[in-house]
């Protein structure tokens, strides 16, 4: 469905995880989350914020956050539900600050741009219009459209960081598929999914 994110595109692992002075003084449960979203939520904030040190402050803030109603946190129905809302909020709360609109669209094309060749570019060119089109989706389809396609995660692994169920990221990817091809002009074939 498009290009995926390489780890060159942005590396969010300068600061691994939670330091090791700081680990054994936070709760256990919130230093294995951190560990297992940290990267994840970097690669989604840089899409969205086109710039890793925007995309650096914000995960800082929300795992800060998190770690302020951290008890609160894990009586939620879904923690993970939760912390992707908290992530968005945080996201959008950046983009207004700045008084920018998300910058997936370039962030995604100029990744792609850089990791291909001249004979590539004239193709690159039809993409920006599908990277346009993903911008206008509704705000799940496009967080479902994002991870799973553009960042290259499985449907279990969307669930999992949106808090929801996999036959739901299913949903949102046929709609998804439908609304683009309407957008874009193309045949939508049913069945064709990505698992």
């Amino acid at each position: 469905m498009g290009e995926r994110m390489s780890e060159g595109d942005f590396d969010p692992s300068g600061d691994q995880a939670v330091s090791s002075e700081l680990a054994g003084v936070l709760p256990v449960d919130f230093t294995a989350f951190h560990s297992q979203q940290h990267r994840a939520y970097l690669r989604y904030a840089h899409l969205q914020l086109g710039n890793p040190k925007d995309a650096e402050e914000v995960v800082d803030d929300v795992f800060t956050f998190l770690l302020k109603v951290w008890r609160q946190a894990l009586k939620e129905a879904s923690l993970h539900g939760f912390a992707w809302a908290v992530l968005r909020e945080h996201v959008e709360r950046r983009l207004a600050a700045l008084g920018r609109q998300v910058a997936m669209v370039e962030t995604a094309w100029f990744a792609a741009l850089r990791r291909s060749s001249r004979e590539r570019l004239e193709m690159l060119e039809s993409k920006l219009g599908l990277y346009a089109a993903i911008a206008g989706l509704s705000e799940r389809q496009y967080d479902v459209v994002l991870l799973a396609f553009l960042m290259g995660n499985d449907s279990d692994t969307v669930a999992r960081m949106m808090g929801i169920t996999p036959a739901t990221v299913r949903s949102h990817i046929r709609g998804a598929r439908r609304t683009l091809s309407r957008k874009l002009g193309v045949d939508w074939i049913p069945g064709e999914e990505k698992d």
